[in-house]
């Protein structure tokens, strides 16, 4: 689904919106070059999930876990970033698996070393249209759900 090109403060709307379509277990992978706007998406997201506080890039820590609340109940919300994977055997680094609960919501980033153990994530692509605006497109279960 081509969302079209978004401003920022549109971005933050459409993360809120895929947050609001999001059951327990869902994955959102996050792709686009450096500087696109997939942490941002997260920041976005997060409140809508009820998470409080300040969300942050895990970079360097690779994950990062927020207790959240989805229709009333208790969610794990993991935010994970993989960039600094590339070319290693993430199974040696990092145990993916222990993120993709049915009670959690994961975010990823740079999820290619990752994606054999992911089933039927979300894709949200943001490319750079101009410094202020990103085209993004989405694909998977959550783009069924926008609808």
């Amino acid at each position: 689904m081509d969302l079209g090109v978004l401003d920022e403060a549109a971005l933050g709307d459409l993360a809120a919106r895929v947050a609001g379509a999001l059951v327990p277990g869902d994955v959102v992978v996050l792709s686009g070059p450096v500087g696109a706007g997939k942490t941002t998406f997260v920041r976005a997201a997060a409140p809508a999930l009820g998470v409080g506080g300040r969300v942050t890039s895990p970079t360097y820590q690779f994950a990062r876990g927020y207790e959240g609340k989805l229709d009333g109940r208790p969610v794990t919300v993991n935010h994970l970033d993989l960039y600094r994977l590339e070319g290693i055997e993430a199974p040696d680094v990092l145990e993916v698996d222990d993120y993709l609960g049915a009670d959690a919501v994961t975010f990823i980033e740079w999820a290619e070393p990752a994606l054999d153990a992911l089933k039927d994530p979300t894709v949200v692509r943001l490319d750079h249209e101009s410094p202020e605006t990103r085209r993004v497109t989405i694909t998977g279960p959550v783009a069924g759900r926008l609808c």
